[in-house]
């Protein structure tokens, strides 16, 4: 590939080698929580930061919730256990490290285009990412199933339902749909629930808050 040479440089724009760019945002983003006075449990500060690496929102130090042990829990599931990841969006399918999943044996899944499911939502009136999470129950109830969760409410609701209702045993659940109608009552769904967790609190969120929430974890030594 042909590559420009002699074009304008700025000023204010410091180079760094690809490989260094993250590393230096890690740094500004500890250097930044320092001056403000914010800390944060060491043994989530690695879920922490790459979240605020994802979004450059600071909020993410204070709204992420964690169930008891929950970074080492979940990573334990994550490289140990050959679980299944079920998504509600393929940007947080896509998101997610495949090569990390491949290293670990986990198998993740997106089912919203999904011919059964699209024709679940049709009969029933349910969204499609409950109907995605219903086949995840059916389909995997004999294998560990996290469910990174960055977009529907109606997923975090029908997650909760199925457990109740002794359907669905979910190894973990993260949490992060993003929005204003029932985001807030669902993601409550899960944080009063007594399964592992991690959520996002409040209205924000997204599918690369789940995904970078995932990552961390899968990135860990």
């Amino acid at each position: 590939m042909e590559i420009f040479e002699n074009l304008p440089s700025f000023s204010e724009i410091k180079h760094h080698l690809p490989l260094e760019i993250e590393k230096e945002s890690m740094r500004i983003i500890k250097e930044e929580l320092l001056q403000n006075g914010i800390s944060v449990a060491e043994e989530n500060e690695k879920v922490i930061l790459r979240c605020i690496h994802t979004s450059a929102d600071f909020d993410y130090a204070k709204n992420l919730v964690f169930s008891e042990n929950a970074v080492a829990v979940f990573k334990k599931i994550l490289h140990e256990e050959k679980p299944v990841i079920v998504t509600d969006t393929n940007m947080a399918f896509s998101g997610i490290s495949s090569a990390f999943c491949e290293k670990f044996g986990i198998e993740k899944f997106c089912f919203m285009s999904d011919e059964e499911v699209a024709a679940c939502s049709k009969k029933t009136g349910l969204t499609r990412a409950a109907c995605s999470v219903d086949k995840a129950a059916r389909l995997f109830r004999d294998r560990k199933i996290v469910f990174a969760i960055g977009n529907a409410p109606t997923a975090l609701v029908r997650i909760r339902q199925l457990s109740d209702a002794g359907f669905l045993h979910p190894s973990f659940v993260v949490a992060s749909p993003v929005g204003f109608v029932n985001v807030i009552q669902s993601k409550n769904l899960i944080l009063q629930s007594g399964f592992d967790f991690i959520v996002a609190s409040g209205r924000k969120g997204g599918s690369p808050i789940a995904a970078a929430i995932v990552n961390a974890v899968l990135y860990m030594e």
